[in-house]
């Protein structure tokens, strides 16, 4: 079947020949314009138009045998719907009369205008969008979770400099303490020490005193006596 029959097939449908042709070239240059700039048409039940790149290759040539290389290019590609599939292949069966049972396509499913352009770009937007607020949320919980350790080593190293300033002020309490217990012990001791000291350092100074009273008195007893001795040989 060529154009010029399948606009025969489908005039009556459409209210007569030109009708037709122009139903045929309407949709023929729409799906041409959309793969043309890249776009995807798709019909539901019927199949889809895309553009396929391929990159640059080597090939042969079939008659010469001789390696070409071929540059890179773009292709249009056609995939047959499921629905398609299964009356080719013949797991469901053409209706005798009437249009062929394929699943009627959702408003947007042809795409290659505007509108869907637009659509389709609102769709990648509100991906997009979700994507980042789901990302963001993640980013916020680390954040929180990050906040909130920070916070416990904080509040655990203040406790246990706490804890350790109190321990060296009992410490420090403790030792003065014991230092003025010490102290308190030792100044009896040191009293008694010095009061032994002085009534030695008394001693000796009063042997000395006793002594010297001794010697004396011993010399005038001594004097006494020659004076006695003299005053006798004188009166002989």
């Amino acid at each position: 079947m060529n154009k010029a029959q399948l606009v025969e097939a489908i005039a009556d449908k459409l209210g007569g020949r030109q009708q037709a042709a122009d139903a045929v070239d309407a949709v023929l240059d729409a799906i041409v314009r959309a793969v043309v700039a890249g776009d995807r048409v798709s019909v539901t039940g019927f199949g889809s138009f895309e553009k396929v790149d391929r990159p640059a290759r080597y090939a042969r040539n079939p008659q010469t045998g001789e390696r070409v290389r071929v540059k890179k290019t773009s292709v249009p590609r056609f995939r047959a719907g499921q629905g398609f599939k299964d009356l080719v292949s013949g797991s469901k069966k053409l209706p005798k009369g009437g249009e062929v049972s394929v699943k009627k396509a959702p408003k947007g499913s042809l795409s290659g205008g505007k509108a869907t352009t637009k659509a389709a770009a609102k769709k990648a937007t509100a991906k997009k969008t979700t994507a980042k607020k789901a990302t963001t949320a993640a980013a916020a919980k680390k954040t929180a979770a990050k906040k909130t350790t920070t916070a416990k080593k904080a509040t655990t190293a203040a406790a246990k400099k706490t804890t350790a300033k109190k321990t060296t002020a009992k410490k420090a309490t403790t030792a003065a303490a014991a230092k003025k217990t010490a102290a308190k012990k030792a100044a009896p001791a040191k009293k008694a020490t010095t009061a032994a000291t002085a009534k030695k350092a008394a001693a000796k100074k009063t042997a000395p005193a006793k002594k010297a009273t001794a010697t004396k008195a011993t010399t005038r007893k001594t004097t006494a006596r020659k004076t006695t001795a003299k005053k006798t040989a004188a009166k002989k």
